[in-house]
């Protein structure tokens, strides 16, 4: 969601008079639905085949001078079939997945080795939109920033932690808590951050946060679980610096202006970093590769996950550090300058 918004902030600086309609999902929704300018239509894709019909009897009526068909995925790919479209623009043969070729009339010209958002970008570029705008700008509501400064006063730094991926990646691009401890107590006692820990309420990120907060030295304000999509942009926003693996909460810090320490062993950072914080990610994605897979980056096809648990324990607590004490210097560096 983090990645096609860029691409609707250009179809709206571009196209100001044209009318955008986005299919999004539910959870997606809370975060981004009250975008001004755009026409939400929700798509609850955990409740099954009634959907796609509802989908379906929403835009019955309707049809698009252009469809967009950015998601590559079976599910998507149905949900496509429910929307009338004059242009149906799709990916690449080398990443239209799950048979995309099949439902869309034309594809974005082939570009190996992209970050996933330069790829959406592609979308703009089909259309002879040579003009992008890499920007977000994610609405606030008033309440949720008044949340998010209880925790986060005004000229309070503050270091954010959140520690686990989605649970449908079994973990395998979780960093270990032992780590995010030793980290906490690290920016509490050598940068004098305020450390906050931030997740969705799912049992492994609670097992997290709790496990974190008994090896901890210093203090560490856990709200795993604790906060909306709104309050955690809010939180995200406010934060000084956030940490965390391949994950949503990465990207919407990202979109929200603030520095990330990205995580990463198990994916591509070079295609799935916070795309505005490649200098602070934290990378052991080529050992990983050749440690669990026996080969090197180049001889893997583009996109490929080492699913191993024990990867993310390439990254070790002292490059995280550093990383950390680098970001640091260079923030306080910029506020003199």
């Amino acid at each position: 969601m983090c990645h096609a918004l860029p691409v609707i902030r250009s179809l709206q600086a571009t196209w100001p008079d044209t009318r955008l309609t986005w299919v999004i999902g539910k959870l997606e929704a809370q975060l981004l639905g009250d975008i001004p300018g755009i026409e939400f239509v929700i798509f609850d894709k955990s409740a099954g085949w009634p959907e796609y019909l509802k989908l379906r009897s929403k835009l019955l009526k309707r049809r698009f001078d252009i469809l967009l068909h950015m998601q590559t995925s079976m599910r998507a790919n149905i949900a496509s079939l429910m929307i009338s479209a004059d242009l149906r623009l799709g990916f690449d043969a080398a990443r239209a997945k799950d048979h995309q070729s099949f439902f869309t009339t034309d594809r974005i010209e082939a570009a190996p080795c992209e970050h996933v958002m330069d790829g959406f970008l592609g979308f703009l570029t089909a259309l002879g939109i040579q003009e992008k705008t890499v920007r977000w700008d994610i609405p606030i509501p008033a309440e949720a920033e008044s949340v998010a400064k209880t925790y986060i006063p005004e000229g309070k730094a503050a270091l954010l932690i959140s520690p686990c991926a989605s649970p449908r990646f079994r973990n395998f691009r979780n960093w270990h808590v032992e780590g995010y401890a030793a980290l906490a107590d690290h920016a509490f006692q050598k940068q004098g951050l305020k450390v906050i820990l931030i997740g969705a309420p799912t049992p492994v990120e609670k097992l997290y946060g709790e496990q974190i907060l008994k090896l901890v030295q210093s203090p560490v304000l856990n709200l795993i679980g604790k906060t909306g999509l709104k309050e955690a942009l809010a939180l995200l926003s406010r934060a000084t610096v956030v940490v965390a693996p391949d994950s949503g909460p990465a990207h919407i810090a990202n979109a929200a202006g603030t520095p990330v320490i990205g995580l990463y062993a198990t994916t591509n950072p070079d295609r799935a970093r916070p795309y505005l914080s490649k200098k602070w990610v934290v990378n052991q994605y080529p050992e990983a590769v050749r440690t669990f897979l026996g080969k090197g980056v180049d001889e893997v096809p583009w996109g490929t996950r080492v699913r191993r648990e024990e990867a993310m324990s390439l990254i070790t607590v002292a490059s995280v550090k550093e990383k950390l004490d680098q970001l640091m210097a260079s923030l306080s560096q910029q506020s003199l300058s």
